[in-house]
C-alpha cells in the first residue's frame, strides 16, 4: 500500500482527520503495515503499548478475558477504525488482547508520532481526548447493560450494533458464539434469543447468516 493510500485512509478516520498533510504523510511513511491471519492475536493485556492501530481491511474484537478462559468482548473495531489510543496516551500497558476476526491488514503507528501531532495540532489532541471520551462512555454502557438488561435485550443490542449495508439492513458478519462473547452469554442462551426474535419477525436466519428486518421493534425491545 502506498503513502497516498495511507495518507487517505488516515484523513477519514476520526483521529487523524484534522491533521495536516504533510504530517500525515509522515505518519504514513514512518508508519508499519502488518497483515494477521484469522484468529491471530495482535497484541494481550500487558503488553506495552507503543503504537496506536488502525485497521485497514478486515475486523478485529478486542477482548478481555478471565483466569478460568471465560471472555468479554469489548467492541469490534471495523475498517477504519482505530484502537490503542490509550495506552499510548499514557505509556501504560495494554488493557485488553486484540485478536483478528478474519484476515486484517493493519497500520501500526509509533506511540511518538501520535504524541508530537497532540503538542503541535490542538485539534488533534482534541479528537484523541474525544476518542477516549466515547471509549469511556461505551465501557459504561456496557457495564450497566450487564447490570440492568437481561440477556435478550443484550442480544438485541448487540445485533442493533453492527453496521448496516448501502440498503440500510444489518447483516452480522460474526457466528453465535462471537455474539455471546459481546453480551456476557453463552451460545445457547444466544440461539434462544434469536429464535425468539425470529419468532416474532424481528430477524431472519438463512445459512447461518442473521439479517435485522425490523431494527425499530428491535431497538424498542431493547430500550434504544
Amino acid at each position: 500500500m502506498t503513502t497516498a493510500e495511507l495518507t487517505r485512509i488516515l484523513r477519514a478516520t476520526d483521529l487523524f482527520g484534522s491533521v495536516p498533510a504533510e504530517d500525515l504523510d509522515a505518519v504514513a511513511a514512518a508508519s508499519r503495515v502488518r497483515v494477521f491471519r484469522r484468529g491471530q492475536v495482535v497484541c494481550t493485556a500487558g503488553d506495552r503499548g507503543d503504537t496506536v492501530i488502525v485497521v485497514l481491511s478486515g475486523r478485529l474484537k478486542v477482548v478481555v478475558r478471565s483466569a478460568d478462559g471465560g471472555q468479554l468482548t469489548l467492541t469490534v473495531v471495523q475498517p477504519g477504525g482505530v484502537f490503542g489510543e490509550l495506552a499510548a496516551v499514557d505509556g501504560g500497558p495494554r488493557s485488553a488482547d486484540a485478536e483478528t476476526l478474519e484476515e486484517c491488514q493493519l497500520l501500526l503507528i509509533p506511540q511518538e508520532l501520535v504524541h508530537d501531532i497532540c503538542a503541535r495540532v490542538p485539534a488533534a489532541a482534541l479528537a484523541v481526548a474525544q476518542s477516549l471520551a466515547a471509549i469511556l462512555r461505551r465501557l459504561t454502557e456496557g457495564a450497566s447493560d450487564l447490570v440492568f438488561l437481561d440477556l435478550p435485550r443484550r442480544v438485541a443490542k448487540v445485533l442493533l450494533s453492527q453496521p448496516r449495508d448501502e440498503d440500510g439492513t444489518i447483516r452480522l458478519k460474526m457466528s453465535q458464539e462471537e455474539i455471546a462473547h459481546q453480551a456476557a452469554a453463552t451460545r445457547q442462551s444466544v440461539n434462544a434469543a434469536l429464535r425468539g426474535f425470529e419468532k416474532r419477525g424481528w430477524i431472519d436466519v438463512h445459512d447461518r447468516v442473521v439479517s435485522v428486518k425490523q431494527p425499530t421493534a428491535l431497538a424498542q425491545f431493547a430500550g434504544n
